[in-house]
C-alpha cells in the first residue's frame, strides 16, 4: 500500500530581518527615581520611599542617585562601577534592566575599528583571515556582581578572544591530528608539536619557544561587537538518583554572530610552521572555542570552511506556535499595588537556540533509559552523550543550528495581536562527534542519537509550549493568542522522514525507531535489558509520577474530531470533565500557582492524528483521560508498551 506523504509547511521565500533589537532604555537623570523625579529615600538607590502613600520610587540600576557621565564608548565593565546594591527584592530585575542598558548604550565602532587596524599592521594582510559565529561564542571571562558569568574583556572592556585561547585551540587541534593520524598517546602527541608551539620540557633547545606568534582577535567593527543578552536555565537536576523539576533562569553575556579578525606572525624564517599552524587554528575554531561548545556556542568557520568533518546528520526544520526563547529584554518597572512592590516587566527574545534541541534531546533520551534502566546507570550514560558537571564529562554528541532565524514574531500581547499571524522559527539542526566522542563507537553514536532525533520531532515540541501543540486562542478576549509548539521536519522525499496518513502505519515506523533507539543503546554502553519488561520506576498515585516511559507510561496514537480549534487529543484533555472548579487538574495539565508542576501529558499534532504520551497512566486523572480518550476517538493504538 503506497505511503502518503503529510504535508510540511514550505519554506517562505527569501529572507527577513532578524528580530528588532530590544527597546532602548532611557538613560537615569542624576537625580535618580526613574519617571517620578526627585532623590531616591531609600538611600542607595531605589525603592525606598513614597509620597501620600502612593509607590515608592521605581527602583534604578545605580548605587547612587549622583552618576556621572558614562561614555558611550564604555566598556560593559564601566557599568559594573554603579552596579546596585544586592539587598533588595529587585536585584534580580535590576540586573536585567543593567545588562539591557549596558547593550543598547554601546558604541565600541571606533575602538574596533582601531583593534583590527592594529592586527593588520602586526601580522600583515596576507598572515590575517576572518572568521563568522555560526550562532553565539562565550570565551574566558569570569563571574561579575551578581553572578553574572561575564566573556573576555580587555582592559578598556571590550570583548575579544585573547591570543592565548587561539593557540590553546591550534596546539590541541594539532594534538588531536597527531593522535589520529599516528595512533599515538596525549603525551606523545605532545612531542610531536613542540616544534610549532614550543615546549619548556624539549631537550632541544629549538623546540623550546613557539615558531608562530597569536594575536588577540577583535570583533569586526559593529555597534556592540556582538555582545548581547543570553539566558541559561538548568530545568532538570539530579537529586538522590532522582529528578527534580525546578527552573533556574541566570542572565548572562555572550556574542552573537560576530566576525573576527585572526591575526598570526610567523618568527622569520618559519613561514612554513605558519601554514600548518593555521591549519589547526581554522580546524580547531569550527570545532569550537571557549564554553558550551557541544550545545552550539563557539563554532567559527571561514568563507570556504563552512562544514563540519564530524558531521553526521542534518535535518531542516519549523516551528510553530510558542518560539523557543532566549533572554528577556527590559521593557519597564509596573507596580503591583497588592503584593506592594515592583516587578519588572519583560519582553522574551525569540531565537532558535540549539540548546534547546540538545536539552529536549537529553529529556527524551532520559525518559526512555529510565524505562528500562535503574536510574544510577542512566545518570552516567546521560553525563557521558550529552556532557554533565557530576560527574564532570564534556560530552560525545555536538548540536547546532545553522541559518536560525525567526520567520515570523509572536503576536502582539494586546488587542491588535488578534490579529497578527502566530509565531514560527526555522534552521537546520545539524548533530556531530565531539572531540571526546570515541572513534569506535561513532556509529553508534550515530544510529542512537538519529532515532532520538526522530521520536522528538514525533512526540513533542520546543521551548514554553512543548506539551502541547499549536492551537489557536483567537476565540478568547485576551492574549495570549496562541498556545503550543508544533516541529516539523522540511525533509520532503527522505524516507527517512516520511510519515503515513493512517495511524497503523505509523505505529510501524514508531516501534522501528524505538527498537533502533534501544539496540544502539545497548551497543554504546554494553547494557542488557528486556524493552518488553519495561521498569516500575516508582509507585504512582494520583499528584505523583515520574517522568519515564515505564510500566506506569502509556504511548497513544489517536485521531478523532477537533474541537474549539483544538486537535481531538488536546480538546478531549481540556474538556470540562477533567477541570476542577472549573480550574484544569494539575494533575493531569499541570500547574504554575503553588508551586510548578509540569504537566504528566505530551500531545503532538501530526496532522492526520496526534501521538500522545502520559506519564504515570496507571492512575486517575491520567487513567480517565486514556479512557475517554479511547472511548471517543475513531482510531486509537497503543504505542508503548511494545
Amino acid at each position: 500500500m503506497a505511503r502518503s506523504p503529510l504535508p510540511r509547511p514550505q519554506r517562505p521565500p527569501g529572507r527577513q530581518q532578524r528580530n528588532q533589537s530590544p527597546v532602548p532604555l532611557p538613560r537615569p537623570t542624576p537625580s535618580g527615581g526613574g519617571n517620578r523625579g526627585g532623590r531616591n529615600r531609600g538611600g542607595d538607590g531605589g525603592g525606598g520611599g513614597s509620597r501620600g502613600g502612593g509607590p515608592p520610587d521605581e527602583p534604578s540600576p545605580w548605587l547612587t542617585d549622583q552618576v556621572p557621565p558614562t561614555s558611550h564608548r564604555a566598556g560593559f565593565v564601566e557599568y559594573l562601577r554603579w552596579m546596585r546594591a544586592a539587598d533588595r527584592p529587585q536585584k534580580d530585575g535590576t540586573k536585567v534592566q543593567l545588562m539591557q542598558l549596558a547593550v543598547d548604550r554601546a558604541d565600541y565602532r571606533d575602538c574596533l575599528q582601531n583593534m583590527n587596524r592594529r592586527t593588520l599592521a602586526i601580522a600583515g594582510r596576507e598572515n590575517t583571515f576572518e572568521v563568522t559565529c555560526q550562532w553565539r561564542i562565550r570565551v574566558g571571562g569570569h563571574r561579575g556582581p551578581e553572578s553574572i558569568l561575564l566573556p573576555a574583556f580587555d582592559s578598556l572592556g571590550i570583548p575579544y578572544i585573547p591570543s592565548s585561547t587561539l593557540r590553546g585551540v591550534a596546539r590541541n587541534q594539532a594534538i588531536r591530528s597527531f593522535m589520529n593520524a599516528e595512533n599515538l598517546r596525549w603525551k606523545e602527541a605532545e612531542k610531536r608539536v613542540a616544534p610549532y608551539f614550543g615546549s619548556i620540557d624539549s631537550d632541544r633547545v629549538g623546540e623550546r619557544v613557539g615558531k608562530v606568534i597569536f594575536l588577540d582577535a577583535y570583533p569586526k567593527p559593529s555597534k556592540t561587537g556582538g555582545l548581547a543578552l543570553d539566558m541559561a536555565n538548568n530545568i532538570w537536576q539530579w537529586s538522590d538518583r532522582a529528578l527534580t523539576y525546578s527552573p533556574n533562569p541566570n542572565p548572562f553575556f555572550s556574542l552573537k554572530a560576530s566576525e573576527f579578525l585572526i591575526g598570526l606572525r610567523p618568527l622569520p624564517g618559519y613561514e612554513g610552521e605558519l601554514k600548518q599552524v593555521k591549519q589547526w587554528l581554522v580546524e580547531g575554531l569550527q570545532a569550537g572555542v571557549g564554553s558550551q561548545v557541544n550545545s552550539g556556542y563557539g563554532g567559527l568557520a571561514t568563507k570556504t570552511e563552512q562544514t563540519d568533518s564530524n558531521e553526521f546528520f542534518r535535518v531542516e526544520f519549523a516551528l510553530e506556535g510558542q518560539l523557543i526563547h532566549g533572554a528577556q529584554a527590559y521593557t519597564s518597572w509596573q507596580w503591583n499595588s497588592h503584593r506592594k512592590q515592583w516587578n519588572m516587566r519583560g519582553r522574551p527574545i525569540a531565537e532558535p537556540r540549539p540548546i534547546a534541541f540538545k536539552s529536549m534531546m537529553r529529556y527524551w533520551f532520559r525518559a526512555f533509559s529510565l524505562g528500562v534502566l535503574p536510574a544510577r546507570d542512566v545518570k552516567v550514560m546521560e553525563s557521558k552523550l550529552f556532557g554533565a558537571i557530576e560527574p564532570q564529562a564534556r560530552g560525545w554528541l555536538r548540536v547546532r543550528v545553522l541559518e536560525g532565524r525567526v520567520v515570523q514574531k509572536e503576536p502582539r500581547p494586546n488587542a491588535q495581536g488578534k490579529h497578527d499571524s502566530c509565531g514560527e522559527e526555522d534552521g537546520t539542526l545539524t548533530l556531530a562527534f565531539s572531540s571526546e566522542a570515541p572513534v569506535e563507537k561513532h556509529q553508534a553514536i550515530a544510529e542512537l542519537s538519529k532515532s532520538l532525533a526522530w521520536l522528538m520531532f514525533h512526540l513533542g515540541g520546543l521551548g514554553q509550549g512543548a506539551r502541547r501543540p499549536r492551537y489557536s486562542r483567537k476565540t478568547r478576549s485576551r492574549a495570549p493568542w496562541f498556545r503550543g509548539s508544533s516541529l516539523f521536519a522540511l525533509e520532503e522525499g527522505d524516507p527517512f522522514w516520511e510519515l503515513p496518513r493512517a495511524p497503523q502505519e505509523f505505529k510501524k515506523i514508531f516501534h522501528a525507531r524505538l527498537r533502533d533507539f534501544y539496540k544502539a543503546l545497548q551497543e554504546l554502553f554494553n547494557f542488557q535489558f528486556n524493552v518488553r519488561e519495561p521498569l516500575r520506576v516508582s509507585d504512582v498515585s494520583r499528584g505523583d509520577w515520574t517522568e519515564a516511559i515505564d510500566k506506569n507510561c502509556q504511548i497513544i496514537v489517536c485521531k478523532g474530531e477537533e474541537e474549539f480549534n483544538k486537535p481531538f487529543a488536546l480538546s478531549t484533555l481540556h474538556d470540562s470533565q477533567f477541570k476542577i472548579q472549573g480550574n484544569y487538574d494539575g494533575n493531569l495539565c499541570g500547574k504554575v500557582r503553588g508551586g510548578v508542576k509540569p504537566s504528566p501529558v505530551w500531545i503532538s499534532d501530526l496532522t492526520y492524528f496526534q501521538v500522545v504520551t502520559v506519564f504515570g497512566a496507571s492512575q486517575d486523572p491520567r487513567r480517565q483521560y486514556l479512557k475517554v480518550l479511547r472511548e471517543r476517538a475513531d482510531r486509537f493504538d497503543s504505542l508503548w508498551p511494545l
